[in-house]
């Protein structure tokens, strides 16, 4: 059973296709993960799932019927430009924004404070947003974003800008809203997050979604014939071997793709032979930054920088 179907939305700037029939599935009780580069596509996707752009053609479906104004009253969304009234307080904001979703009383107030403890932002609660740091903020927009309890959850790239520390307390929270069976769809160039959290994604590159599905099943299916490689040594005559197909560097990992999966151990044995020290050679493994970099194309190390850096 799905959740949420996207069904070939089309979004046009003038003469600039900014999203192109993009299709894709959200499956109950799931995690989903909108995968690309930065001007990928991805905010306007969500935005015309919010409706905040109009579709030039396509639809949003939620639960077998077509999304309208009941949709944003059961969702939970975090808009990727943060957006708050700066001379409110703290408090009284998230309060305002619950009550916007028809949410009020001592539950929702109680919530708000548990919530802000829990972000170690308790002694702000009397704050005005503008005397908040940036990151604060965030954060502050964050429990605004779930404090009314929503049914879905969608992200626009959620972790940005956050430190280890309150990353950690985010994905937390997340992953308990999973628990409690909330659908939850969120938008990253952050490989390293979307392959830890999510169950099913879909990667869009330029306007275009080149791939979707189970994140396990994508992974059985490009990890044949690819080895994940920790080493010390020299491995450049790898690229003289002609049953290599690819060497990519990862900076702590190296991807080997190997034209058939019985060159593997040839592979093995040929580290072996040239005295590299192998700390790790997981066989028939790869990670999801790998899976873009084949898919989304373009050249490694710039992908790399950019999911890195933002």
């Amino acid at each position: 059973m799905y959740a949420l179907e996207v069904k070939e939305l089309t979004k046009k700037f003038g003469n600039l296709t900014a999203v192109n029939k993009a299709s894709f599935k959200v499956p109950e009780g799931s995690i989903f993960g909108l995968i690309g580069r930065n001007g990928a596509g991805k905010t306007t996707t969500i935005r015309m799932m919010m409706n905040i752009y109009m579709p030039d053609s396509g639809e949003v479906i939620l639960r077998g019927a077509v999304v309208g104004q009941d949709f944003k009253d059961k969702v939970g969304y975090l808009p990727e430009e943060r957006g708050l009234y700066k001379k409110m307080k703290v408090l009284e904001t998230l309060l305002f924004f619950a009550e916007l979703k028809g949410k009020t009383g001592r539950d929702v107030q109680k919530k708000a404070k548990e919530y802000l403890e829990r972000f170690n932002l308790s002694d702000r609660m009397n704050s005005k947003i503008e005397d908040l740091s940036k990151g604060n903020q965030q954060k502050v927009q964050f429990i605004a974003t779930i404090l009314h309890d929503p049914e879905f959850l969608i992200l626009d790239e959620p972790f940005s800008g956050l430190d280890p520390i309150n990353t950690n307390i985010l994905k937390e929270i997340i992953l308990e809203k999973k628990k409690e069976g909330k659908v939850i769809l969120f938008s990253t160039h952050l490989m390293d997050f979307a392959e830890k959290m999510c169950d099913h994604i879909a990667i869009i590159n330029n306007g275009e979604i080149i791939l979707e599905g189970s994140l396990t099943d994508l992974k059985k299916k490009f990890a044949k014939s690819n080895v994940s490689l920790s080493y010390e040594g020299d491995i450049g005559f790898l690229k003289d071997q002609p049953f290599i197909k690819k060497v990519e560097d990862f900076g702590n990992t190296t991807g080997i793709r190997v034209k058939s999966p019985e060159q593997i151990q040839e592979l093995l044995k040929l580290l072996v032979q040239h005295n590299i020290t192998v700390k790790k050679f997981d066989a028939n493994d790869i990670s999801l930054h790998e899976i873009f970099v084949e898919t989304a194309g373009g050249d490694a190390e710039l992908i790399n920088e950019e999911v890195h850096n933002g």
